[in-house]
């Protein structure tokens, strides 16, 4: 077999299967703009502009899910909140793709956006201000969620706040973003959201060459998060978020900080998650409040559950096979029936896969997932102890 003959060639199952992740995604890279830009509509090879536009929503979400398996899997933080941070890096892109109007649209006010004309606002709100500019606006696409999850997990990991309890005040946390969001008087759309994108960086955005790159973008992000998040957990920073997971109390014990680890992973996390969604917004079009829907943080769960949480592969994989499973559900006869089958397939895994998909693969080729399986944790030495 291909893959056997690939283990006796030199590497682990976990290292050889990053190996073609990474593989996957730079020939993607490469073909997608090929395929959809340089080959005839009329030939079976030509990549339409729909599937272009579905690949890189479901990169978005891939990427969301390494975000989240980030601290699922490596640092035993359930997160059900991880949708705030993705949503907010997508309202800080879709403010700046806003000021990128100007006098375009509908009322042609070169300073205030459409919605804001509507509901008679006689200024720009001063978080507004700066949007127009790119690299600000990139900066708040990181820093946003950023220092949302700063501030957030600087008072839940300080308090020590686990398990059950911490994953219910992050499903909080997104929860009531999405009803703050959807107030009028917040100045970001309300209910309706951001929406009537016109240019990215001077490029239309529904022109298919910009729809091309915008896709060549998520997938080189998905793979700089892969092979960022790999390094980080295969670092010594990663081992002792390993031995959070498995016993916190012990690692606590040994003298190191674990608030001060689950923080930085937190942050790291929430910032991935936020470029995820600055990615998806330009690709769909829109972004509204029912992105911090809590639904949407638990789909995000169940991507991990389903690739296999603690492999960061899997966790790509299960995003992009969950969302095309939904795609196909929604758009015929069983559009009903999806919640119904999403369910089922996450008990299917839970009781028949409790690995996941690559999990699974992975100890079935001769090798325990490295994130599923307990690490040798480094130890303290005695002056942090002493600390």
């Amino acid at each position: 077999m291909i893959l056997s003959s690939l283990i006796r060639q030199g590497g682990s199952v976990h290292e050889i299967a990053a190996r073609w992740f990474v593989i996957v995604l730079l020939a993607a890279i490469v073909l997608v703009p090929v395929l959809h830009l340089m080959v005839p509509e009329g030939s079976a090879l030509h990549l339409p502009t729909y599937a272009v536009a579905l690949l890189g929503k479901y990169i978005c979400f891939a990427i969301l899910a390494v975000a989240l398996d980030l601290v699922w899997g490596y640092c035993g933080i359930l997160s059900l909140g991880h949708g705030a941070f993705f949503a907010l890096g997508g309202y800080a892109m879709g403010m700046y793709l806003m000021r990128q109007i100007g006098t375009r649209g509908v009322y042609a006010n070169p300073i205030l956006p459409d919605f804001m004309v509507f509901l008679n606002y006689k200024e720009l709100p001063w978080f507004w201000h700066g949007f127009h500019s790119f690299p600000f606006a990139f900066f708040m696409i990181l820093f946003v969620p950023g220092l949302l999850a700063l501030v957030f997990g600087w008072l839940a990991f300080r308090s020590r706040v686990t398990g059950v309890y911490l994953s219910i005040i992050t499903q909080a946390l997104t929860y009531a973003l999405l009803l703050a969001f959807f107030r009028n008087d917040m100045g970001l759309g309300g209910n309706n959201g951001l929406t009537d994108f016109k240019d990215i960086l001077g490029f239309t955005v529904q022109a298919p060459g910009t729809r091309a790159v915008l896709c060549m973008l998520s997938l080189a992000t998905l793979l700089g998060s892969f092979l960022f998040a790999q390094r980080l957990v295969n670092s010594t920073f990663g081992k002792v978020l390993i031995a959070i997971r498995d016993t916190e109390s012990r690692t606590r014990f040994l003298g190191y900080r674990v608030e001060n680890y689950k923080l930085t992973a937190f942050v790291v996390s929430a910032m991935m998650a936020g470029l995820a969604g600055a990615l998806y917004v330009p690709q769909v079009g829109i972004i509204n409040p029912s992105e911090f829907a809590p639904a949407n943080s638990i789909e995000a769960v169940i991507w991990v559950a389903v690739g296999g949480r603690g492999t960061l592969v899997g966790a790509a994989v299960g995003a992009v096979v969950v969302n095309f499973l939904k795609t196909w559900f929604t758009t015929g006869l069983l559009a009903p029936y999806w919640l119904f089958a999403l369910g089922a397939l996450f008990i299917f895994v839970t009781l028949a896969l409790p690995k996941g998909i690559i999990g699974a693969l992975l100890e079935r080729f001769g090798e325990k997932s490295s994130g599923l399986k307990g690490a040798s944790m480094p130890v303290a030495p005695v002056s942090k102890a002493a600390e």
